[in-house]
């Protein structure tokens, strides 16, 4: 993705967690993932594309850490101030640009990346860090939208996926290593196009394992 086309979420940071929708979409998918996901208090959790930290401050009262990861500095400073506002000692941050050449590291028991694979180009090899991060029996939940045509986003500058289908997702996921993978949905929600009308949009949640052995 060139700097022209991508989407400038540093300056969207300071206002992103005023848009309603984007909070109850951050809780729904949380409730999804503790439907489906045993959340233990011995978990290390990675929370790719992590934004200001919506998903990852539910999730961290519930389990050992939680490190958040994103390419975005923005997004970063105002997670890392919700960190120290709140005094959360299990939190950290991390600026990880996969583009610029950085990568995955660490090893964690659960990954979870919440509507961010639509603004990466390329699905496969990103799913094969996750898989290479993950301990045995390790989890990844993926939340992002079904097929949208284009319409979900006012402006489709860095979004390189409309949505994804649900089985060509899975085959990505079985084809990085991945097995016992079942898709839920997490979220319905609605909201006006650039027609003016009001569509109705589902987020799926896909759980994947990497093999214990």
């Amino acid at each position: 993705m060139t700097d022209s086309t991508k989407r400038d979420f540093d300056k969207e940071a300071a206002q992103w967690d005023e848009n309603p929708s984007r909070v109850k979409l951050a809780n729904d998918i949380f409730v999804s993932i503790s439907e489906h996901v045993q959340l233990k208090a011995s978990m290390r959790v990675m929370d790719f594309g992590c934004g200001t930290g919506l998903l990852s401050l539910k999730v961290a009262p519930l389990v050992n850490a939680v490190t958040g990861i994103d390419s975005s500095r923005g997004m970063l400073d105002v997670f890392r101030e919700k960190v120290i506002k709140q005094n959360i000692g299990n939190v950290t941050v991390r600026l990880v640009d996969l583009e610029k050449g950085d990568s995955l590291e660490g090893m964690y028991d659960l990954i979870v990346s919440s509507m961010t694979l639509h603004h990466v180009e390329k699905i496969e090899p990103l799913l094969k860090q996750f898989y290479k991060c993950l301990l045995p029996g390790g989890l990844v939940c993926i939340t992002d939208l079904d097929l949208d045509q284009g319409m979900f986003h006012d402006d489709n500058q860095g979004v390189f996926h409309f949505g994804f289908d649900r089985s060509a997702m899975q085959r990505r996921l079985s084809e990085a290593g991945f097995d016992k993978i079942h898709d839920y949905t997490a979220s319905e929600l609605k909201k006006p196009v650039l027609s003016g009308e009001v569509r109705g949009f589902t987020v799926f949640l896909m759980v994947g394992q990497r093999p214990a052995v």
